[in-house]
């Protein structure tokens, strides 16, 4: 048994008993203060008990525009979003960031971990519109490092010297179809077989090692 009375698991052991949590943000524009969140997803990643890390799960939601929002006619371009489909069965942001977060709470406690850490593809974007949204709806319980992510931009580019997500895809192996891109729903699940690639690689490497024999409680990440 560890110290969170889990027999095999290792995932809060690796990351210093943090939960990565794959974050992605389809938005409006590029200002997380003014500019509209239109879709948010997050994928559950998981770790064996031979510390090999793999995707579990996606949630994720259309999400209405705030009041007063500003939305670029560009982005709306770019991710091809109509914010006002009448089927797109859109919520509202304290709603969909709820739901989220209920679900990341629980894998925090499944996992024997302290809290969560967004995982992100130039994930100081999606951070920032997440906090944004939090302090905007007046959510107390943000169950993810205040500061620090896990950028698989800058992951990428020391595994494979790419720091585009297709690219990166393309050199891990990892199938990534551009007419599904800047779906949230999508890009996240791609971000997060690329994080989980890069930790098995560099566990293949001999970089890290499981270790069952060291079960210590989390140290605060600084």
């Amino acid at each position: 048994m560890t110290a969170y009375g889990m027999t095999d698991n290792q995932i809060s052991n690796r990351f210093r008993g943090f939960l990565p949590v794959v974050i992605d943000v389809e938005t409006g524009g590029f200002c997380a203060a003014t500019d509209a969140i239109l879709e948010i997803a997050a994928t559950i990643v998981r770790m064996d008990e031979d510390g090999i890390m793999s995707v579990h799960r996606t949630h994720n939601f259309h999400v209405k525009p705030f009041e007063n929002a500003n939305i670029e006619q560009a982005a709306l371009d770019f991710t091809g979003i109509d914010p006002y489909h009448p089927f797109r069965e859109a919520v509202e942001e304290e709603e969909a960031l709820t739901a989220l977060f209920r679900v990341v709470r629980k894998e925090i406690r499944d996992q024997g971990c302290t809290r969560a850490i967004l995982v992100g593809h130039n994930a100081h974007f999606d951070g920032g519109f997440v906090t944004a949204a939090v302090e905007r709806c007046g959510i107390k319980r943000n169950p993810f490092h205040p500061f620090s992510f896990f950028d698989t931009a800058t992951l990428s580019g020391l595994a494979f010297g790419q720091t585009v997500l297709a690219k990166g895809c393309a050199e891990a192996g990892i199938a990534f179809d551009n007419a599904e891109a800047h779906c949230a729903a999508y890009d996240a699940e791609r971000t997060a077989e690329l994080f989980c690639d890069i930790v098995n690689r560099w566990r293949e490497s001999g970089g890290w090692q499981p270790d069952f024999s060291d079960q210590q409680s989390p140290t605060r990440l600084g």
